[in-house]
């Protein structure tokens, strides 16, 4: 069986193969939604899109073990990749230009096919040098 390695939380869990990491990851306590940079994380862990890829506030990034990992989905793509804005009421509008573009996952949409090591709840600096460029 898998194991996830949650950096932040300091926990490891086993999974079964092809699990659903949102689904494991709130099975084990681990909390995964923290709004932008912690602001309206309480109303996110209750108005969140339960699963559908649709708000990106479980956004977590895979710091090993991305090739244990499905493919990026069309909806991680729209969110994590393309420079222009999602429609609202998407709390993250457009992550392209921010960043870890490349390892930023939504958790709900991360298919768990081997080990992999996440950190949850990674920040989001608006205001880095790729912000703006």
């Amino acid at each position: 069986m898998p194991i996830v390695t949650f950096v932040n939380e300091k926990k490891e869990i086993q999974v079964p193969q092809g699990a659903i990491l949102r689904t494991e990851a709130i099975k084990a306590g681990v909390k995964l939604y923290d709004g932008l940079n912690g602001i309206g994380a309480g109303l996110n862990d209750l108005l969140n899109c339960h699963g559908f890829g649709m708000c990106g506030t479980c956004r977590v990034q895979v710091t090993k073990g991305m090739e244990n990992t499905n493919p990026m989905t069309v909806r991680e793509k729209i969110k994590f990749l393309t420079p222009i804005p999602t429609p609202l009421p998407d709390p993250l509008p457009c992550m392209a230009y921010i960043g870890s573009e490349e390892t930023m996952r939504l958790a709900c949409m991360v298919q768990v096919n081997g080990d992999i090591e996440v950190e949850t709840r990674p920040p989001v600096n608006v205001f880095g040098e790729n912000f703006f460029s």
